[in-house]
């Protein structure tokens, strides 16, 4: 980045003033962004003003509308809600509210206007923006406002940004919000089926989503519930008979417990509301089950952002400032969005528009229509859901049709894999495929710990943490005779190996061995999974989400704790072994003021820059500090090391303290991010196999010998990829175990700028306004 382009992201926002407000129903999430667009706004040089109480406030003006400070956001990035207020607003919707809204920014300067908000709150902003001018020549008229001031606030910039826990919005993968309303979901789920397996129950659980069933939908996936009811997609006519038979099917098979998902809005083909108490009253009176009903509400809306909807948040409003600031008088509204892990802006009302095309097709019944406009990622979701949930396992056929694929866990183990296992499992029998389950990974493969999986093996395997099958770091190659002797003796036609660095490069090495023994040519797939998130050929592995969770609350106790001693400086360690991921995203996630790790070198002069930074902080309002250290980002700068230098240093201005969070990372139940990635990534995995099983057919026995019959499966940018192991390994660095290239590192100095360093934000990385109708043909698949 040439030294002009890093001036002019400090001198942007010279002479603009932005204001942001939260409106409608508030979502987990909203201060992240909020707390991101003041900080950046105030790096570029701009001013910003906090607006409480949504539109009421801008409406009211006076003492609602209120400069920001950089220290006003503090704190604010592990609440719940939104701290500057929101509330529905009538007046707003009048022409009369908003001039009066008009007046109010006209006379303070403010020409920028950031809203988070739902769908209608964004459509208010653009009626706002288009009347702008002619509200402008009213006040000027009615002597309200001089035309020197008309002049200066010709016409106003508006940048969405969607908070809304329904995830209901047309043209954003995510919105700011839903992943922490599925964290309450998924923790209630957890607890009742507790309950519900002392009892041999039923329970009928009722989620928000009016009109979107996204919620619903993932929460289903993520418990593995026996069936859904959303308003996309309402039941065949003959639903009370299917249903009730699925519940007997999965009782006779063992399950003591069934979990049935309803969403609010969910109706049947004639648009008629199906209710919890309608299925609760159905399955009393055929099946005679204890039936139990537990209406979610409010609580999804409560509670701590998750870490997702904090870096969500906080990416989303530095690119909310970066579009305000560049907005020109013919740049249309635009929403910054989330695809795959890229920010990208869209026009605003093209937005808008397809949101109402799928309210519009709902009630005309177009239900096809409807899931279809709602995008290829809610698409997946209900296919796999299908699938999983209303296929009967197959009752085994001739053997001749019958393809064996063997499955395993290698490395150390993640929350979430256990998902996956389950997942290509039941995917795999449903294909009528015999499936086997290796214990230790490939030291079982090589002893013969293996055995065959029914459908009930993995029942209830979605929301456990670690590895039930047991996973270790053995590597294949010097145990290739017994493997592929129990490859033989076991008729193993495909792999599938759910791990880390250690999965990847034992893929590497059945590839060389392919050469000396021919009982390893066959097809294989590795899924990535670890905490560490370090697999070459994917942005994201299964258990890196829950565990980035664990930190993010570890490191929220540790700030509260510091809040109330002040002057305190918290040094926390980090796993992830060269891979900076945990401790750059924890960072951003808990607004750390340092992250150091491996891949970005420090010096001791870095050092002494954190701690006179932190010398400066303690003169502020905000007495408290927190530095993560990766584990292995230098051998000489250790946490003790550090500690000790911070220690020696802030001697009179603050105490330092030391913690390793150690394995604790690697356990838990698994979020739902990661359930619902394992579970695709199974199901994809599987009909991958299934094909490549197919094709490797020569005379009888299976024989795979090309390049893409070894494959890892990984998320790039916004599409489930293929990618023969092979090829990634020109993109690895083998002595340090991670890729040579990472996507998150251009998260660093968003970071960085929202600790309060002077350095540079790259604006040349920036999002460019694209058009939904194009982003939808190339979109993402997960």
């Amino acid at each position: 980045m040439t030294h002009e382009e890093h001036h002019a992201a400090k001198t942007l926002g010279i002479g603009k003033a932005i204001a942001v407000l939260t409106s409608g129903g508030d979502a987990q999430g909203m201060n992240a962004a909020v707390r991101a667009v003041v900080r950046v706004g105030i790096f570029t040089g701009a001013r910003v003003f906090f607006v409480h109480e949504g539109y009421q406030g801008l409406v009211d003006g006076g003492d609602n509308i209120r400069e920001a400070t950089w220290e006003s956001v503090s704190m604010m990035l592990q609440l719940g809600g939104t701290v500057i207020g929101s509330a529905r607003c009538k007046d707003f919707r009048e022409r009369e509210g908003r001039l009066r809204a008009a007046h109010n920014l006209v006379k303070r300067g403010i020409t920028n206007l950031c809203v988070i908000g739902g769908d209608g709150s964004l459509t208010g902003a653009d009626t706002f923006r288009s009347e702008w001018s002619d509200l402008l020549s009213d006040l000027q008229k009615a002597g309200k406002i001089t035309a020197e001031e008309a002049t200066k606030s010709s016409y106003l910039n508006i940048v969405g940004l969607v908070g809304s826990i329904d995830n209901d919005f047309c043209g954003t993968d995510m919105t700011i919000g839903t992943d922490s309303a599925l964290h309450r979901i998924i923790e209630i789920v957890d607890a009742i089926t507790t309950t519900a397996q002392s009892h041999q129950r039923t329970f009928v659980l009722e989620v928000m989503g009016r009109h979107c069933g996204y919620l619903a939908l993932v929460t289903s996936l993520s418990c593995g519930a026996d069936w859904v009811f959303i308003p996309e997609c309402p039941p065949d006519d003959d639903w009370e008979e299917h249903l009730c038979r699925r519940l007997s099917e999965t009782r006779t098979r063992g399950s003591r417990l069934n979990i049935i998902i309803v969403a609010e809005g969910a109706i049947d083909k004639t648009g008629k509301p199906i209710t919890s108490e309608d299925i609760k009253n159905l399955v009393v009176k055929r099946l005679g089950y204890d039936t139990r009903v537990t209406v979610l509400g409010h609580v999804q809306r409560g509670g701590t952002p998750s870490a997702f909807d904090r870096i969500l948040g906080s990416r989303m409003g530095v690119e909310a400032v970066m579009a305000l600031l560049e907005g020109t008088p013919d740049t249309p509204a635009c929403v910054v969005s989330l695809s795959g892990n890229q920010a990208v802006r869209l026009p605003l009302m093209e937005c808008v528009q397809m949101t109402k095309d799928v309210t519009k097709a709902m009630n005309d019944r177009k239900f096809d229509e409807a899931m279809k406009l709602r995008g290829r990622s809610f698409m997946n979701n209900w296919e796999v859901y299908k699938l999983l949930a209303h296929v009967r396992p197959p009752v085994s056929k001739g053997p001749s049709s019958i393809h064996t694929v063997a499955v395993m866990n290698v490395g150390a183990p993640a929350a979430g894999m256990n998902a996956a296992v389950r997942s290509t499992v039941r995917i795999g029998l449903i294909q009528g495929n015999r499936v086997l389950v290796v214990h230790d990974g490939f030291e079982g493969l090589a002893k013969g710990q293996i055995e065959e999986a029914g459908w009930s093996y993995v029942g209830g395997w979605t929301g456990q943490g670690g590895s039930k099958l047991g996973t270790k770091r053995t590597l294949p190659k010097k145990s290739f005779e017994q493997i592929s002797a129990n490859i033989t003796k076991f008729n193993i036609q495909g792999l599938v190996i759910i791990g880390g660095f250690e999965a990847y490069t034992g893929g590497l090495e059945l590839m060389e061995g392919r050469k000396l023994f021919d009982e390893l040519c066959i097809p294989f797939v590795v899924i990535p999974a670890t905490v560490s998130n370090n697999v070459p050929g994917s942005d994201f592995s299964v258990g890196a989400d829950t565990a980035l969770n664990t930190i993010c609350t570890t490191c929220d106790r540790i700030k509260q704790s510091a809040a109330g001693t002040k002057r305190r400086v918290f040094i926390i360690e980090t796993m992830g072994g060269y891979c900076g991921y945990l401790a750059t995203m924890a960072g951003l996630a808990a607004g750390a003021d340092a992250a150091y790790i491996f891949e970005e070198p420090f010096t001791i002069r870095d050092l002494q820059a954190n701690v006179e930074h932190l010398v400066h902080k303690m003169k502020t309002t905000v007495k408290r500090g927190l530095v993560l250290r990766n584990e292995k980002c230098n051998e000489n700068y250790t946490t003790d090391f550090i500690f000790n230098l911070y220690s020696e240093e802030g001697k009179g201005i603050f105490d330092s303290r030391k913690n390793v969070l150690g394995h604790m990372q690697q356990g838990g139940s698994p979020t739902p991010f990661d359930r619902n990635f394992a579970t695709k990534m199974g199901a994809k995995a599987m009909n991958w196999m299934s094909g490549k099983i197919k094709e490797s057919y020569r005379n009888g026995r299976i024989f795979a010998n090309t390049p893409d019959s070894g494959c890892v499966l990984g998320m790039r940018k916004r599409a489930l990829v293929f990618q023969p192991v092979t090829e990634l390994k020109e993109q690895t660095d083998f002595d340090h175990r991670i890729p040579k290239e990472q996507w998150w590192l251009k998260l660093r100095p968003i970071l960085k700028i929202l600790a309060k360093y002077e350095i540079d934000l790259d604006t040349t990385e920036h999002a460019h306004l694209e058009h939904i109708s194009r982003k939808r043909s190339g979109e993402a698949s997960i």
